[in-house]
């Protein structure tokens, strides 16, 4: 008898922690917003998630935390050098990068409203 209460008690608090364990993961957003003074950005996340076969570690944390507050580093001034030191979104678009080159392509990604 002890062991089954053991045994039940194990499962119902493995069953709690798996159920706050997804509480806690966010679903990540499918698009996120960007406003410059040279037009808005709109970032398809679910694209980028898609080209990636679902492998989040192939920007996060390395590139970019996980958290739509935290700091893009991808302002005017920067896109130069994090192209040249492949960060943020000049890790991918830059020349010979993964993705089309930022420069010269600002109206890919700049929409002026």
């Amino acid at each position: 008898m002890r062991t089954l209460i053991v045994c039940l008690l194990a499962v119902g608090l493995g069953g709690a922690l798996g159920v706050f364990g997804q509480d806690a993961k966010k679903t990540p957003p499918t698009k996120l917003t960007f406003v410059t003074k040279n037009g808005n950005v709109t970032f398809d996340h679910t694209a980028h998630v898609t080209r990636e076969k679902g492998d989040c570690t192939a920007c996060h944390p390395k590139l970019f935390m996980q958290d739509s507050k935290a700091p893009l580093n991808y302002k005017p001034a920067l896109h130069k050098t994090a192209e040249m030191d492949k960060t943020s979104c000049g890790s991918c678009h830059r020349a010979g990068g993964a993705a089309f080159e930022s420069k010269a392509n600002c109206a890919k990604c700049h929409v002026k409203g």
